[in-house]
């Protein structure tokens, strides 16, 4: 695999990017051009912040959406701090340097992870609404999110798009730090990045809007963009195929 499109930013320490997600989400859109109407290209959200951003990318290429259930495995007592990630069908990542380091015992990593599991399984029965998840067998899948930073949840995500048979996996992000580009490089097929600030101390600080995304808002977006798409569904391994309605 090979990394492109990695577009490495020039901003100043405190400078914010993007006024929001969705405005992050419109000019993530303008580097993807290349996959605008391509039948075989699906955008997968990692909600809930992703979601936002996602929508925008797939309205402006005119393709399908659909979410990508991942969470991030939180130290105990600083959530924000991934030791991991995992994703709905159970597949995970452990930071194992980290867990050593600060000396975390297996029953306190399954404990996290079974708590995240239940949030996962929340999340996919209200955001789902009964749709099952589209098909990726031979699909271009756009993985998006607003932004990483240790890069443990994008890594469990593209882990989770290849083995369900996707043909071509492309990260797409607004920001990331320069270190995360290895890591992403090495899961993906092409990484699009519209900044990579040497400065990076958390994804928020480069919007000026960066308030949680609501269950609300995911659920919204989703609704109204299968209303304003309302394709049919297709089969595994048709020209764009899909199962069921994301």
């Amino acid at each position: 695999m090979q990394s492109g499109n990695i577009v490495a930013g020039h901003s100043g320490l405190g400078m914010k990017l993007f006024a929001d997600r969705r405005q992050a989400g419109v000019r993530l859109a303008e580097r993807l051009q290349t996959y605008a109407e391509r039948s075989s290209a699906i955008v997968l959200a990692l909600p809930r912040g992703g979601v936002p951003v996602a929508y925008e990318v797939a309205q402006m290429l005119a393709v399908t959406l659909d979410v990508l259930l991942v969470r991030k495995l939180g130290l105990p007592g600083n959530e924000e701090y991934a030791i991991g990630a995992i994703a709905g069908g159970g597949t995970r990542i452990l930071h194992q340097d980290v867990i050593a380091a600060l000396g975390l015992a297996p029953q306190v990593i399954e404990a996290i992870a079974a708590r995240e599991l239940r949030e996962l399984a929340r999340r996919e029965a209200i955001y789902r609404a009964g749709c099952d998840p589209l098909c990726l067998d031979q699909r271009e899948v756009i993985l998006v999110d607003d932004g990483v930073a240790t890069g443990a949840s994008m890594e469990v995500a593209a882990q989770v798009v290849r083995a369900a048979g996707a043909r071509r996996i492309v990260i797409a992000v607004p920001v990331a730090p320069v270190e995360a580009g290895g890591l992403l490089g090495s899961q993906a097929d092409e990484v699009v990045c519209l900044n990579m600030p040497e400065a990076f101390y958390s994804v928020g600080q480069w919007y000026e809007d960066f308030e949680q995304t609501s269950d609300h808002e995911v659920i919204a977006l989703l609704e109204h963009f299968r209303l304003e798409r309302s394709r049919r569904p297709e089969q595994c391994g048709q020209a764009g195929g899909k199962s069921g309605q994301g």
